[in-house]
């Protein structure tokens, strides 16, 4: 299950993180985005010891969907080492965001 994401622990779990982290940027009436999250969900736990996958409700937490430029949702970002490696915008398969993990774990 993907952890929630605040804008008051972003900072925290996003941009100091050790490890990689994937954040799906998602609002609860986004007909998309419930498409994707059940797919987050099993990347997150796919990928539990290795990387952080979470969600943020942009509804509810402005601050960072806005600094990160997020206009559309479900936008879904990846981080390393506090900075942005990869931006996917709707559905993707699975397999596209356990590459993009991949790609940054094994540089």
């Amino acid at each position: 299950m993907a952890l929630e994401i605040t804008d008051s622990n972003f900072e925290e779990v996003v941009l100091q993180s050790d490890k990689p982290v994937l954040v799906d940027f998602w609002a609860p009436w986004c007909g998309p985005c419930r498409t994707v999250g059940p797919i987050i969900d099993e990347v997150a736990d796919l990928y539990k010891d290795k990387a952080v996958v979470g969600k943020l409700n942009v509804d509810d937490n402005q601050t960072y969907a806005g600094k990160y430029g997020i206009r559309s949702i479900p936008t879904i970002l990846l981080f390393q080492n506090g900075e942005i490696q990869d931006r996917f915008v709707g559905v993707s398969a699975k397999e596209v965001y356990s590459n993009a993990l991949e790609s940054v774990l094994t540089s």
